[in-house]
C-alpha cells in the first residue's frame, strides 16, 4: 500500500512554478534595479554585428572577444593591486590577488572552447567584416603583458590611434613590473638580489640573471624557512603556466579555424602565435628547477 505522504512529495505533484515572496521588490520606477547597476542597457547594446547579409555566427565572435576584454580588465585591476601590495610589503594580501588572477586565467582559457565551435566555413563568412581588426590590437592584453614583465616599446606604437591606451601602455612600459616589485621586496627582506636588477631601465624586457637563480635555489632548498617567498614564487609560476596554456589554446583555435593563413591584423597567424610560446616572464623561477635535486 502506498504511503499518502510519499505521494504528496512526488515531483508530479509539485507546481511547475513558484509564487513570488511578498518581500520581493517589484517596482523599480524609483529604486535601482539589477539592470541599472550593471548598465545592461549599454552592455547588451554593445554587440553590433557588421555582416551584410547578417551572419548567424558573428554574434558568437563578438561576445567571445567582448567578454574576454571584461576578464582582462579584471586581471589588470588585480595585477595592479598585487604589485602595489608587494611594494608595501603586504605579501599575503598580494597572494590573494594572484589567486583570483589564476581563476580568471582559467576562465579565459576555457572560453576558447566556445569559439572553437566556429568552423572554417562559418568564420570565412564573417572574416571580411573584421577588416584589419585583430586581437593583437587589444590594449588590455598588452597591459597584462607589461604588468607581468614582457615589455616591448614597439607594441605601444600600435595604439597611436588611441591616445588613452597609448598613454597607459607608455606609463606601464616605464614602471616596475609585478616581478620587479617582487625582486625589490626580496632585497628589502635581506635576500641577495643583484643590484643591476633593482635599478635598471624598466622599459626593457626582463632577462635571466644566474646570480638570482642562486638566491632562488636557496629558497627552494629550504621552503619551510622561506615559506612566504617560496609560496609567492610558486604562485608566479602558476600565473605563467596559465598564461602559456591560454597562448597555446589560442594557437590551437586559430589553427583549426584559419590554418596557416595570415591574420586579419597582418601577422603570420599561427607561426606568430607559436613564437610567443618561447616568451617567459619569470625566467629564474623556471631555471631553478634544473638545480633542484641535482
Amino acid at each position: 500500500m502506498t504511503d499518502p505522504a510519499a505521494r504528496s512529495t512526488s515531483p508530479a505533484d509539485k507546481p511547475a512554478s513558484r509564487d513570488l515572496e511578498a518581500g520581493i521588490q517589484r517596482d523599480f520606477s524609483r529604486d535601482m534595479s539589477y539592470g541599472d547597476y550593471l548598465r545592461l542597457d549599454l552592455l547588451l547594446a554593445a554587440q553590433q554585428p557588421l555582416s551584410d547579409p547578417p551572419q548567424h555566427d558573428e554574434l558568437l565572435f563578438i561576445v567571445q572577444h567582448q567578454t574576454s576584454e571584461l576578464w582582462l580588465k579584471l586581471m589588470v585591476h588585480e595585477l595592479r593591486s598585487a604589485r602595489s601590495l608587494i611594494a608595501e610589503d603586504r605579501l599575503a594580501e598580494a597572494l590573494k590577488r594572484l589567486a583570483r588572477v589564476k581563476h580568471v586565467q582559467h576562465t579565459l582559457t576555457d572560453q576558447w572552447a566556445v569559439l572553437a565551435t566556429l568552423t572554417p566555413s562559418e568564420y570565412a563568412l564573417i572574416r571580411p567584416f573584421l577588416a584589419t581588426s585583430s586581437g593583437f590590437q587589444s590594449a588590455q592584453y598588452r597591459e597584462v603583458e607589461f604588468l607581468l614583465g614582457n615589455k616591448n616599446a614597439d607594441m605601444v606604437k600600435v595604439f597611436g590611434h588611441d591616445p588613452a591606451a597609448r598613454q597607459e601602455l607608455e606609463t606601464l612600459l616605464h614602471e616596475r613590473s609585478l616581478y620587479d616589485e617582487f625582486l625589490a621586496f626580496l632585497a628589502r627582506s635581506g635576500y641577495a638580489v643583484p643590484a643591476a636588477l633593482l635599478d635598471r631601465d624598466w622599459s626593457q624586457p626582463y632577462r635571466l640573471n644566474l646570480a638570482l637563480v642562486d638566491t632562488i635555489a636557496q629558497v627552494y632548498a629550504d621552503p619551510t624557512q622561506h615559506w612566504g617567498v617560496y609560496e609567492t614564487c610558486e604562485e608566479l609560476v602558476d600565473v605563467e603556466d596559465n598564461f602559456q596554456q591560454w597562448r597555446f589554446r589560442h594557437l590551437q583555435v586559430v589553427q583549426r579555424t584559419i590554418g596557416h593563413r595570415t591574420g586579419t591584423g597582418g601577422s603570420s597567424g599561427v607561426d606568430f602565435l607559436r613564437r610567443a610560446l618561447d616568451l617567459t616572464f619569470f625566467p629564474e623561477l623556471f631555471e631553478v628547477r634544473t638545480r633542484i635535486g641535482g
